[in-house]
């Protein structure tokens, strides 16, 4: 009998030392999650997993693998990187194609692309740790903290024979949330719709993409700020320099150059760790080239902007001073999936909580009224995000999906519904049309078989 209750006594005993240290290490690691980053951490693997243990079929999968093989046999696109995650597990990495029509090399998975306009995402975000720090309010005028854009003006009439124009005072300042939604008025010089915008832009010397010049973006954006708007901040939306604009701002907040912020507060701490503005010499065997087609369809490399604006092999040459918030990063498949992920994962990953799940909420809700996406999408404060009516055309995702792609054709989406990431890098221009990027999208959703 007393054998029988020392016993009960040592199991109840254990009990308790076991769900202390349970206890223990479960608020260890939480606080490690809220602690940022320190030092350079562990970069851990993506988890792998079949696609039937997520609730995905492999079969269907594999129209991914036909889809892009037939475009590639078309000619509409010369190779792609696919991926494909669910629930935090890839379920599907596979390269197609080819990375250089020179060496003819075929693409692999851990290939580097030029993403473009899929910075302006990070650069949303880097924006958005500051604000959750208490440095500055969404509505407040940028001009608080870059005073070039006190007084701004929008553009009234121009002058097709030398480029002058007149103006008249803008009817309210620019905020940091115009900034971060495309609609402060601000162009996009040599890719404005605007023929005049790309004019007055070139002449003042903005530099919209990337360069290798020996220049900052604190150059470029004290020239832009005495440039003329499209429009009265706040009333329209017009893809701009605004995400620019906001790299700066975060060096002019911080003190930091703009790669430095973003290595120490984003990329090092999510493990991107080929993620970056300018390459290291080690990477650059694994830049895809940028591919179009000459005047006898064959594949070719493309070396740059028709007016020689800029050069395509940037990442790589040049003075390497330029950190352009809008569109100056190049990454691979799997990186920018540890960047959508943490959003999925409501602001943490791999050990780090970059964002706040409120903050996340706040970035998905809709910013722009009616100004964007005709009631098929919106756009929040760092991504276009589906509406019901955009997921009833059969292309977009779940209400709620978000999404954003790059100048050189890549392409990326988040479905929070279905746990769904989806990402496609190629490297192309002057190939108008072709939907990969859309049909990916498709045949990811069909491949769901478990909601």
């Amino acid at each position: 009998m007393m054998t029988t209750t020392i016993m009960k006594k040592n199991i109840r005993q254990l009990l308790f030392i076991t769900l202390f240290s349970l206890f223990f290490v479960g608020t260890s690691v939480g606080q490690i999650r809220e602690q940022g980053p320190v030092g350079t951490p562990e970069i851990r693997p993506l988890p792998n997993a079949l696609p039937e243990s997520v609730g995905m079929s492999s079969e269907r999968l594999a129209y991914i693998d036909s889809m892009i093989t037939r475009a590639i046999d078309t000619e509409q696109i010369p190779g792609a990187v696919a991926l494909v995650m669910r629930n935090g597990y890839l379920v599907y990495e596979k390269a197609f194609g080819i990375a250089n029509p020179r060496s003819g090399e075929y693409l692999r998975t851990d290939h580097i692309f030029r993403i473009a306009s899929q910075t302006k995402a990070i650069t949303s975000t880097a924006v958005m740790i500051l604000w959750e720090r208490g440095y500055f309010r969404l509505d407040d005028p940028v001009a608080n903290y870059i005073p070039a854009f006190k007084n701004p003006i929008v553009l009234v009439d121009f002058n097709e024979d030398d480029s002058t124009y007149t103006t008249r005072p803008a009817a309210t300042p620019i905020t940091i949330r115009h900034l971060l939604t495309h609609t402060s008025g601000l162009g996009y010089g040599i890719i404005d719709a605007d023929a005049r915008m790309r004019k007055i832009y070139q002449k003042a010397g903005v530099v919209d993409l990337f360069t290798t010049d020996n220049t900052s973006i604190q150059a470029s954006v004290e020239r832009l700020a005495r440039l003329p708007l499209h429009h009265d901040p706040g009333t329209k939306f017009t893809y701009s320099e605004g995400l620019d604009v906001l790299g700066y701002l975060v060096e002019v907040i911080t003190g930091q150059p703009y790669d430095q912020f973003l290595r120490e507060e984003l990329f090092e701490p999510l493990g991107m760790k080929d993620t970056q503005f300018y390459l290291r010499p080690a990477q650059y065997k694994r830049l895809v080239s940028v591919q179009t087609k000459d005047d006898a369809g064959n594949w070719v490399e493309y070396t740059g902007h028709p007016d020689g604006y800029y050069d395509a092999d940037y990442p790589k040459e040049g003075a390497k001073r330029f950190f352009g918030g809008g569109a100056g990063l190049s990454s691979t498949a799997q990186d920018y999936a540890r960047f959508l992920q943490m959003y999925l994962n409501g602001g943490v990953f791999n050990e780090h909580r970059i964002l706040s799940p409120t903050t996340i909420d706040l970035i998905m809700t809709n910013q722009t009224g009616e100004l964007f996406g005709n009631g098929k999408e919106y756009h929040g404060l760092a991504f276009g995000v589906t509406t019901q009516g955009g997921f009833a055309e059969g292309v977009r995702g779940s209400a709620g999906t978000f999404d954003w792609g790059g100048y050189f054709n890549t392409q990326y989406y988040a479905d929070p519904e279905l746990g769904l990431i989806g990402i496609i890098m190629k490297q192309t221009r002057m190939i108008r049309g072709e939907p990969t990027g859309q049909l990916l999208r498709q045949i990811i959703a069909a491949s769901v078989v478990e909601k």
